[in-house]
């Protein structure tokens, strides 16, 4: 399919007697959770925090693209998010998608977390509109502040129908990355989020917004998040006390983060084995930034070794994102058979 480029909505249209009438703006809700974006010097605290308002903080964008419904969700700094945090935003974007006085949703989110809440949007809300998030990596009192250029982009890609076929997506820097591909790749550049598989879906220039093909949606049924997923990394001789310890506090789901292509030291299939006795589902990702998991090596620890415990596999997903994954299937299986089939679904 050959990418579409879209201008903002214009400000005419041809009536049924040949005259022209004003063409409504589109109608955008603007939901602000605070992060970087919102955030400002405190001079008390040698540092900047979130203190823009709502209504601050869309000020800068440019009458005539949409016409703007601005909530304040939050004003946090999305490493303070908590799994309810989660749960109340994508409860507003669910409710925003059956008001049809809105045609659109922007959420202005701090970056350290974004890619997650996007996933969950992703995964879990029926689509009739476009979802874009966005943020900033300076703070509004420093120089080069790029918050209000990244919301205008924002603004148009949610202004355009077509949007709504790309999931949900964020766009930073101009560039529109689809939820299930992006990751935060640097921690401190304006170009810090990427889609290393696959690249952007879309570009922002000027008022024009361009989207490339349209991306099939992965919903999963909703029953809520189960909070008791614990998140591991490897790393080179590691013993498995972390894994234990999971299972010992009572964890229904363990996502590892892998060597290489998705591989564990042979003394971690005991602990792994466990789990599975105790109906614990593990799923093993890679703690690469790109690649399948997968391998094609005979030995103890490797993909075979693994998947005849009956693991699964978060392939093409972050550790993060197979995290959030496996709190939405969880509550939504209601057999321990049924966790293995949503998950591929």
């Amino acid at each position: 399919m050959q990418p579409s480029v879209e201008d903002e909505p214009t400000l005419e249209a041809v009536d049924q007697h040949g005259g022209t009438q004003p063409e409504a703006r589109p109608r955008l809700a603007i939901l602000t959770t605070g992060g970087t974006i919102a955030m400002a010097c405190d001079a008390g605290r040698d540092g900047a925090v979130p203190t823009i308002d709502a209504l601050s903080l869309v000020a800068g964008v440019p009458t005539g693209v949409a016409d703007l419904q601005v909530e304040e969700a939050a004003l946090l700094p999305s490493s303070h998010f908590r799994l309810d945090t989660l749960w109340a935003l994508r409860e507003r974007v669910a409710e925003l998608m059956e008001d049809a006085q809105i045609d659109g949703v922007v959420i202005t989110h701090g970056t350290d977390t974004l890619e997650e809440t996007a996933y969950l949007l992703d995964i879990t809300v029926p689509l009739t509109k476009p979802v874009v998030l966005t943020g900033a990596m300076r703070a509004a009192t420093d120089l080069g502040y790029d918050g209000t250029a990244n919301l205008l982009a924002a603004v148009r890609v949610a202004a355009t129908p077509r949007a709504r076929e790309m999931g949900v997506v964020a766009v930073f820097n101009d560039e529109v990355h689809a939820a299930r591909y992006l990751t935060k790749t640097h921690t401190l550049a304006l170009r810090a989020f990427e889609s290393p598989a696959w690249g952007p879906v879309g570009w922002v220039a000027g008022n024009e917004v361009t989207l490339g093909a349209t991306l099939q949606p992965h919903l999963l049924p909703w029953l809520g998040l189960e909070p008791n997923v614990v998140l591991i990394t490897l790393a080179v001789g590691a013993d498995p006390d972390l894994l234990e310890a999971a299972l010992e506090r009572g964890a229904r789901g363990v996502v590892i983060e892998a060597l290489g292509g998705g591989r564990v030291p042979p003394w971690w299939l005991p602990a792994i084995e466990r789990a599975r006795d105790l109906d614990v589902a593990v799923v093993i990702a890679t703690r690469c930034g790109a690649g399948r998991v997968w391998d094609a090596y005979g030995y103890s620890g490797a993909h075979r070794s693994l998947a005849e415990l009956g693991c699964l596999f978060a392939d093409g997903l972050t550790g993060q994102k197979a995290r959030i994954r496996l709190m939405v299937v969880l509550p939504a299986a209601s057999r321990v058979d049924e966790v293995a089939r949503l998950w591929t679904q």
